[in-house]
């Protein structure tokens, strides 16, 4: 398996950032920092602002406030490369379109209808390859089961290495053994390309496990630290409940 550069990015500053619609504040004095070579995890119940943060950060929805990058020398990133895979995808399962058309036409290189070249289609077999799943390449788009389609989307998400990775509940509706299969997967990204990782999600034990950082998102940071911290926090009680958290806290 090839071995590439780390990113060029040392963290993400985020200060007071504000979004509101309607005359609803939506998110409100949201400050945290992302870092390289950290998986942080966002979670909050719905509604406390989480998909709105990632959007926000993606350029997607306005907000007042400022997002910094700064590389290991302190110098900021004008344009960051972001990593992105959606909760969930939307098109046509009946669509005869492969998994290599897919990525060929998300790539910007070629219409999903025109016949790929050689060297086009080796280099998006080297590109799954690297999350184990080369063997999807010639599979419908449409039959790939939740999990594979995940991993196909992580996999675009994730060449060229992006200076951030965000994942917005990537893994919703994927059965206990792909979960755990996606967050190693995850966590090797981290480890190899030592990248600043953004993941919402509801899996509180293998949030636990797996990341470096949590962040209880309720419509503004109610608490941050490591998994263990947060979970003991009087705000987290408050927002999952005392039975729901008094779970968490035994998973270990």
């Amino acid at each position: 398996m090839q071995i590439h550069n780390s990113c060029g990015l040392c963290s993400v500053t985020l200060s007071d950032i504000q979004v509101v619609s309607g005359g609803d504040t939506i998110l409100e004095h949201v400050n945290l920092q992302l870092h390289c070579g950290e998986l942080t995890a966002l979670i909050g119940k719905n509604g406390a602002g989480k998909t709105t943060l990632l959007k926000a950060i993606l350029g997607e929805r306005q907000y007042t406030g400022t997002i910094r990058y700064q590389d290991h020398h302190g110098d900021p990133i004008a344009k960051p490369k972001i990593g992105y895979v959606p909760q969930q995808m939307d098109f046509d399962r009946s669509a005869p379109v492969c998994v290599a058309d897919f990525m060929a036409a998300a790539r910007g290189k070629m219409p999903v209808w025109w016949k790929l070249k050689q060297k086009e289609k080796m280099e998006i077999h080297r590109i799954l390859d690297e999350m184990n799943c080369a063997y999807l390449a010639e599979r419908k788009l449409g039959a790939l089961s939740g999990g594979e389609l995940q991993r196909v989307l992580l996999a675009l998400a994730t060449n060229p290495v992006p200076d951030l990775l965000i994942l917005d509940e990537p893994v919703s509706g994927v059965d206990m053994a792909g979960l755990d299969l996606f967050y190693k997967r995850v966590t090797q990204l981290r480890d190899r390309y030592h990248m600043a990782i953004l993941l919402v999600s509801h899996d509180l034990s293998l949030i636990r496990r797996y990341a470096d950082r949590v962040v209880l998102l309720d419509k503004t940071v109610a608490a941050q630290g490591d998994a263990e911290a947060v979970y003991q926090t009087p705000a987290f009680r408050s927002v999952f409940g005392y039975l729901e958290a008094e779970e968490a806290a035994s998973c270990k």
